[in-house]
């Protein structure tokens, strides 16, 4: 059994695949306790593998992208399983993590970290991409951890002001490295 917060349709509204329809399978339940976190992943209800790929079958019909967020959504020791599943229902699976938890994934399982506290070497080598969190700074000392990551975002916590001058600043100063990623489904009013 996963504990589920939530799996609602809409478009993924952030990093490099903002504005692709998606369904979102938010597990419940997170490893860190992040004062700034905006999300709502308590446990709503319990269900099986199979359940769950119903749901998203009636969330999203025959939407090819299935998020697994939290959360953290492999702190559950069932994912690698819904994984496998939803990949043999022909979705293609991207994942949102922290990136403290290991776990060894698919080639064709897209990976986002986005480190709060810290980060497992081997989840931020297997980074699809990174999405750094500016929070008053950037976060400078996760930049080693993502030597070898082709795609590194920098997200303004909140949509701020001044969080996005920030990132937008550091941006334009390392334009070989780092990309803007805003939380698009914020300003059009989608979950």
């Amino acid at each position: 059994m996963l504990a589920l917060a939530e799996i609602f349709y809409s478009i993924q509204g952030e990093g490099t695949w903002t504005g692709t329809p998606a369904v979102f399978v938010r597990l419940a339940g997170c490893n860190l306790a992040c004062d700034f976190c905006d999300t709502d992943y308590s446990t709503k209800a319990y269900a099986r593998v199979a359940d769950i790929i119903g749901m998203v079958r009636d969330a999203g019909n025959d939407c090819p992208t299935v998020i697994l967020t939290g959360g953290e959504p492999l702190a559950q020791a069932e994912t690698p399983a819904l994984i496998e599943a939803l990949r043999r229902d022909g979705r293609r699976v991207h994942i949102e993590s922290n990136g403290t938890i290991y776990a060894l994934l698919p080639d064709d399982v897209w990976l986002c970290v986005s480190p709060k506290e810290r980060v497992d070497p081997r989840m931020a080598a297997r980074a699809n991409e990174a999405k750094l969190i500016v929070d008053r700074r950037v976060p400078e000392e996760h930049f080693a951890d993502f030597a070898d990551t082709s795609v590194i975002l920098l997200q303004p916590e909140g949509n701020k002001p001044g969080n996005v001058a920030l990132a937008l600043d550091y941006v334009k100063a390392h334009p070989q490295r780092f990309r803007l990623s805003l939380q698009t489904h914020k300003f059009i009013g989608v979950p």
